[in-house]
């Protein structure tokens, strides 16, 4: 079963509609239709939508072959937001965890499927010494104690998205250079690691320990091109499911947004 996130920095845009125009009008390729078909992933999250349902030419809302879910932002329009591509039909959908200041930025879809509880999350960016900092701190917190509770309860987890923190030294181009930056300060790091406390294991770390591979490049100075970037994007997966896990993946060549996908494949011997 192969599970796929990526951030695709608007949806309208990596499906080849312009959003500044009409609706109906398709301006360039559809990088994200092409990777879905080519890679031919059971599930595919992404975040950072920008975009209501309605803003979407019909024709562009899903893939072929899969059902969707839209979890938009609220409180702003043409922000945050996420969506759920999956084969199978969830047993059961929610969008969000209860808490409305966190739920009505789209940023959390929660689907559940016969052997996992799948997670996908568009967390805060923060700004050192600024609110949203408090905010994405309060985010990490509040989505823990919410996975920690399904843990509790025996359940198998995947938390997939852009966690919007590089969590070692090694997931990251330049990390002495930006130890004070948001996205990879200490206090940040510190709420990764409390998802491996509570049982939350880097699906990609199980087999890729070098540095050099990331999921985010910045658009200036040529950053993707020389490879100076962050990883950003990850599948945590609960300490149950490590047994069926079978690969996990990168796909920087893959463009359309700043981030590109990663993915996740368990094998459940069905």
């Amino acid at each position: 079963m192969k599970l796929v996130s990526w951030n695709v920095n608007g949806i309208r845009a990596v499906t080849g509609q312009n959003p500044s125009r009409r609706f109906d009008v398709v301006t360039q390729e559809n990088k994200f239709f092409d990777f879905v078909y080519k890679e031919n992933p059971d599930l595919i999250c992404i975040q950072e939508t920008k975009a209501s349902q309605d803003q979407i030419k019909p024709d562009l809302i899903s893939p072929d072959g899969y059902y969707y879910y839209y979890n938009d932002c609220k409180v702003k329009k043409g922000y945050s937001g996420t969506a759920l591509f999956t084969k199978t039909k969830p047993i059961s959908v929610n969008y969000g965890i209860g808490i409305p200041k966190f739920d009505d930025e789209g940023r959390i879809l929660i689907s559940e499927f016969e052997h996992f509880i799948h997670f996908g999350v568009y967390f805060p960016k923060g700004y050192a010494d600024h609110e949203r900092l408090t905010f994405k701190l309060e985010f990490y917190d509040a989505l823990t104690d919410y996975i920690k509770n399904l843990l509790d309860q025996g359940k198998s987890v995947v938390v997939a998205g852009d966690y919007n923190t590089a969590h070692h030294e090694i997931d990251l181009a330049r990390p002495d250079e930006n130890i004070a930056t948001s996205g990879f300060m200490p206090i940040e790091r510190e709420k990764l690691d409390k998802l491996n406390d509570i049982g939350m294991i880097d699906s990609y770390r199980q087999f890729v320990k070098e540095n050099g591979n990331y999921t985010w490049w910045s658009n200036r100075a040529r950053a993707r091109e020389r490879n100076v970037g962050w990883r950003l994007d990850y599948h945590f997966i609960s300490n149950s499911l490590l047994k069926y896990l079978k690969s996990a993946n990168q796909f920087p060549e893959v463009h359309g947004s700043d981030h590109c996908p990663v993915m996740v494949e368990f094998d459940f011997g069905n």
